[in-house]
């Protein structure tokens, strides 16, 4: 790994000159201490002048993973360095079975809040990726990554029956329902992998709080999850290969491909009915494991297609993101921390500048 900059060492004074966001107001903000003032500050270094953004999230991500498995912290410090050159300073680690707890000291990566690791059926899920247990062993297990994460849990919902050669549901409600509320009495909140339509209605009657991936919704669901406040983290990028996905399936389970065809088809409508509905709907990229890291503003752009307004898919991946996870309005105001993105051209007009940023300040020193 690279020699990190020392924790201790006082950042330095910075400023900028732009458009803040969301608010549209053309200021000058400084930076002190690590943290946004709007009182000028003597002697303070001009970084940068544009379109200053609130630092990006990636509400799904998996630092520390690969497709077989944990891997060494300098493979993880390279995955985190590549999600934070593109813009991305904060992320929920939706599930890894490496311990990235190292890099909470390193003030020149994104601040990681951890799912602890997946809980997954016996079988049922990629090979050392997550826990692999019974019904009657969730709730302790619940226990155990409530403890370890960052007050999220991460269940597998639903992975291939082999047997009944298509998507199954994980867990009986029983399991659920004890799980997710043990789950909240230790102050985590609990988010799913599901796939397919079947194991939503037990998931979302047991009071999980987050979806991912979510392609099975159908209407009805959609009002539950938006009546209750629960989340969708749709990772359309990830979503993009499902017609891979059925294809290696194809020989072996020709049902379970036909569903994932049909899951791809719709996908940008049930993201859409979601956010219309008034779901609390998140940018997530499923990086790590199957996918590279660094490519959530290709998931903002993937918002835009299915059809949410630029303005409320970069949100979904800045300020409502930051407030969603970490509480707090999410913006750039008087003594918040100076995790922010510039930009030569407003994202909320023209998303695709997203994939270029100018200059990145994060804990109030620039890494770009």
């Amino acid at each position: 790994m690279s020699a990190p900059p020392s924790a201790s060492e006082a950042a330095p004074a910075l400023h900028l000159r732009g458009v803040v966001l969301p608010d549209g107001e053309h200021r000058d903000l400084w930076v002190r201490d690590g943290v946004v003032t709007y009182e000028p500050v003597p002697h303070a270094d001009t970084v940068g002048a544009g379109w200053i953004l609130p630092g990006l999230v990636d509400l799904h991500c998996h630092v520390g993973l690969a497709a077989g498995g944990a891997v060494p912290d300098d493979v993880a410090e390279e995955q985190a360095r590549t999600d934070r050159d593109t813009g991305v300073l904060l992320i929920r680690d939706a599930g890894s079975p490496a311990d990235t707890r190292w890099i909470d000291s390193r003030p020149d990566l994104p601040k990681i809040v951890r799912a602890g690791r997946h809980l997954a059926r016996t079988k049922r899920y990629l090979r050392n990726f997550g826990w692999e247990i019974e019904p009657d062993e969730l709730v302790a297990y619940v226990e155990q990554e409530a403890r370890r994460g960052d007050g999220w849990v991460k269940l597998v919902g639903d992975w291939i029956d082999r047997e009944k050669g298509d998507l199954s549901p994980c867990w009986p409600r029983w399991a659920l329902d004890a799980a997710i509320a043990r789950a909240h009495e230790l102050g985590a909140r609990v988010t799913a992998h599901v796939f397919g339509e079947d194991a939503l209605p037990d998931l979302l009657g047991a009071g999980i709080d987050g979806i991912e991936h979510g392609t099975g919704l159908s209407a009805d669901l959609i009002a539950s999850m938006a009546s209750r406040g629960v989340s969708m983290v749709p990772t359309l990028v990830n979503i993009a290969n499902f017609p891979t996905f059925a294809a290696q399936g194809e020989a072996k389970f020709p049902a379970y491909a036909s569903h994932m065809r049909t899951l791809h088809a719709r996908r940008y409508d049930n993201v859409r009915d979601a956010f219309d509905a008034g779901v609390p709907v998140f940018a997530g990229t499923d990086a790590g494991g199957q996918l590279p890291h660094g490519l959530l503003a290709r998931e903002v752009l993937e918002f835009v297609a299915a059809g949410i307004p630029a303005v409320d898919a970069v949100a979904a991946a800045s300020w409502k993101a930051r407030s969603y996870l970490l509480g707090g309005s999410g913006l750039l105001e008087e003594g918040s921390a100076a995790d922010l993105c510039v930009y030569a051209a407003d994202p909320r007009v023209s998303p695709e500048v997203l994939l270029e940023p100018v200059r990145i300040v994060l804990r109030g020193r620039v890494v770009r």
